[in-house]
């Protein structure tokens, strides 16, 4: 009997505006309104019947869309992990991620708690359990980042081939040992199998799929991508995994489970060691989000990416700023700030909180991969984590006008590959500032 784990990881930016919580209209995504309500026409809503046999991990960012415009869908995800914990012996398809979808090794020790302790929060609220395993945001790593999901109670995380020395025999998980003298559990997934779903021919040939999950002499074969891959990507891709799983039931020798179902039953007998800093989509390990490293979204078109680390100084300068701010007046509010902000996760389901726990909000939320992740700083998700930018600094009151001005000139100096927008700053002014209430 061998085990097949297939993983989605879904995921969208925090779209909404963040004075209004609107989503603004988003004209590449027509005939949709926004890119949310497309991606869940042609892949959220299609696949939540078929999540229960899988592994999946949802942001809390794309859940928090869900609750306002695609509650039937929310409900059919939550609905699927129940079944799976029903069916696996107590342990659910679904695991948690960081709050915001932040680049962990890049942040400091402090952010790295708070996004781990608010993304726990927000899987305990909405699944009604404990999360047994964490996806890391392009499961980019290090040894603090390991250090503080075991600190946290987590019990595994999954990383991609070239994450680690030499991955476990047989496809089974490791452990990895924390400098804090804890372990967590680290899966491997097969990532030819999963460049082959993401970017190859098995999204359109479902018994080329299963043949290659069920070919390996492995106890364990797994593979992760983009949940998004199903349905979005690939139009087709919903279809085949429907019926991949249907042929892989069939299959008196292959168990289709989750990780954590496996883990229950193959605890580790090997450490593992990690290559880090290192991700999932950038073989340059994680500096597609602070250098102009190659890497690209669109690669046959000419372009430059030197924007990307005078933006991340830009806003590691502003979060500085911010947490200044924060730590003097909230203790007078809080007592222990910090305490206070971790804390602030589970209340983050509610109306907007203190001023100065939604300013440290949107401090966090200016870190969204996505804005270094494509090709131009005037691209729409680089203006999403400005407008998040811009609503920490209103946030920030009578500090407001200084912390602006000295974002300004330092996205003076982030070219963009668009003339009439000249660079960050003027993306900020036209794009941003002109639009903020």
């Amino acid at each position: 009997m061998r085990s097949v784990v297939i993983h989605g990881h879904f995921y969208q930016p925090p779209r909404d505006d963040p004075w209004t919580g609107e989503v603004p209209r988003e004209i590449g995504a027509a005939p949709d309104h926004d890119w949310n309500a497309r991606i869940a026409r042609e892949c959220y809503g299609p696949i939540a019947p078929l999540l229960g046999a899988l592994s999946f991990d949802f942001g809390a960012t794309l859940f928090t869309w869900m609750d306002r415009a695609a509650p039937r869908i929310l409900a059919q995800i939550l609905a699927a992990d129940r079944a799976s914990v029903a069916s696996h012996g107590g342990h659910g398809a679904a695991i948690a991620m960081p709050y915001h979808h932040v680049i962990l090794p890049l942040a400091p020790r402090r952010d790295k708690v708070t996004e781990v302790r608010w993304g726990i929060a927000d899987f305990r609220r909405r699944f009604g359990r404990e999360p047994e395993g964490m996806w890391l945001p392009e499961t980019a790593v290090d040894e603090e980042s390991l250090g503080v999901l075991a600190d946290a109670g987590i019990r595994f995380t999954v990383l991609a081939p070239r994450q680690v020395e030499r991955a476990p025999a047989g496809g089974r998980p490791g452990w990895y040992r924390t400098p804090g003298g804890r372990r967590i559990a680290v899966f491997v997934y097969d990532g030819g199998i999963a460049q082959e779903v993401a970017f190859g021919p098995f999204t359109r040939e479902p018994d080329r799929f299963a043949d290659r999950l069920t070919s390996s002499p492995n106890a364990l074969v797994s593979c992760a991508t983009d949940g998004e891959t199903f349905g979005h990507h690939h139009k087709e891709g919903v279809v085949t995994l429907g019926q991949v799983l249907e042929i892989l039931g069939a299959r008196p020798d292959v168990r289709v489970e989750n990780y954590a179902s496996f883990l229950a039953r193959h605890p580790p007998e090997e450490d593992v060691r990690l290559v880090a800093p290192t991700s999932w989509s950038c073989v340059h390990g994680v500096e597609r989000w602070r250098s102009d490293c190659g890497c690209k979204s669109a690669p046959e078109r000419p372009s430059q990416q030197r924007w990307r680390g005078p933006l991340r100084s830009a806003l590691e300068w502003l979060a500085g700023e911010i947490h200044r701010i924060f730590e003097r007046e909230g203790q007078a509010a809080f007592g222990d700030p910090w305490a206070a902000r971790d804390a602030y996760g589970d209340a983050l389901a509610g109306p907007p909180g203190h001023r100065l726990l939604e300013m440290e909000r949107f401090a966090l939320r200016m870190f969204t991969s996505c804005g270094w992740f494509f090709d131009d700083i005037g691209g729409l998700e680089s203006v999403i984590v400005l407008r998040s930018a811009a609503r920490a600094i209103d946030l920030a009151g009578a500090e407001g006008p200084r912390l602006e001005a000295g974002l300004l000139e330092r996205l003076a100096a982030a070219p963009s590959n668009d003339p009439a927008l000249g660079d960050g700053r003027g993306v900020y002014l036209r794009m941003v500032k002109t639009r903020a209430p």
